[in-house]
């Protein structure tokens, strides 16, 4: 018998002074069986980095012509498509051909920079390409904030994304490794 997804439950109070986006947001995250609690915390940091009412988390990693997490349009034309973790140049040069912006939150430790040197060259020319790196020990902690509900808080400001609950916080500071 095949394992389903475990739901997590997210409330989330978001104060991004950087970009003045504010509010309390319920958000439903479907954790698929071989996906990491550090991978699902990076989701929620991602959708927390792009915060807007209209930006949805994808069908998950077992779908693979949806992104992470994606905001679309009324039209249904894509405005932006997010990727977590370390995604191969052909699947992100499929992404900037359907969307305006497409953003790659790089993770993995010491996979990142063998991943980055290997496919630089070709994602330095996808327009509309972003790639963040966020440091392991960061994603690690992160993890730490996994719970089925949860009531996280989530300030940003100055690039620095300060996420946490009522016990503990994490300070997170992605690394531009390439920008749009």
């Amino acid at each position: 018998m095949a394992l389903g997804a475990t739901v997590h439950r997210a409330e989330l109070e978001l104060a991004d002074i950087d970009r003045g986006v504010y509010g309390s947001h319920t958000l439903t995250l479907a954790r698929h069986p071989s996906e990491t609690e550090e991978r699902l915390m990076l989701r929620l940091l991602a959708w927390a980095m792009f915060a807007d009412p209209d930006l949805e988390f994808g069908r998950g990693i077992s779908t693979e012509e949806d992104p992470d997490l994606w905001l679309r349009r009324p039209d249904g034309t894509i405005a932006l498509w997010i990727e977590v973790g370390l995604p191969e140049e052909k699947r992100l040069r499929r992404a900037a051909g359907r969307a305006d912006e497409v953003v790659v939150i790089a993770s993995g430790g010491r996979a990142v920079p063998p991943w980055w040197a290997r496919q630089r060259e070709g994602l330095q020319r996808i327009a509309g390409l972003r790639v963040l790196e966020i440091p392991q020990e960061q994603s690690r902690q992160l993890a730490g904030l996994c719970a089925r509900g949860m009531r996280l808080h989530c300030t940003v400001q100055e690039g620095q994304f300060l996420l946490g609950d009522a016990t503990q916080s994490v300070v997170v500071v992605p690394e531009m490794l390439h920008p749009h």
